[in-house]
């Protein structure tokens, strides 16, 4: 399968699958202006990627500084297909990264944590 590979805009995040070595990266900010038209072809490209792996170890790189209520729904999306994955015999990692005095991005990554409780969920506080 193809890395997949999406460069940042001002309202929109840079999402970085290197399928090829297990890496999902995703980093800056999200709020598109139709973010299910923006997270669609991602989601799609990470639930391929996913079904056909089995007993694999993954990593996913999330270092959001924003996102927008629209994109809050599709990160949902993401997770569940990570968790599904790691339901199904892979071990999903997530690095979850946020701005150390952001407790708005802090608290989601905390709420992430207790939703999808078959990832390994790694909380990185950044200092500026």
């Amino acid at each position: 399968m193809d890395n997949f590979y999406i460069e940042a805009t001002a309202t929109s995040p840079e999402v970085d699958f290197r399928f090829d070595q297990h890496l999902l990266s995703m980093k800056g900010e999200s709020y598109p202006e139709n973010a299910a038209a923006f997270y669609a072809p991602i989601v799609q490209q990470l639930r391929a990627f996913l079904d056909a792996k089995e007993g694999a170890t993954i990593t996913a790189n999330i270092a959001l500084a924003y996102f927008n209520s629209s994109s809050t729904k599709m990160l949902f999306s993401i997770f569940d297909a990570l968790d599904q994955s790691a339901e199904a015999g892979n071990r999903i990692e997530v690095n979850w990264y946020y701005e150390e005095e952001d407790e708005t991005i802090f608290e989601f990554g905390e709420e992430l944590k207790a939703d999808f409780t078959s990832i390994i969920f790694n909380d990185h506080p950044v200092t500026t």
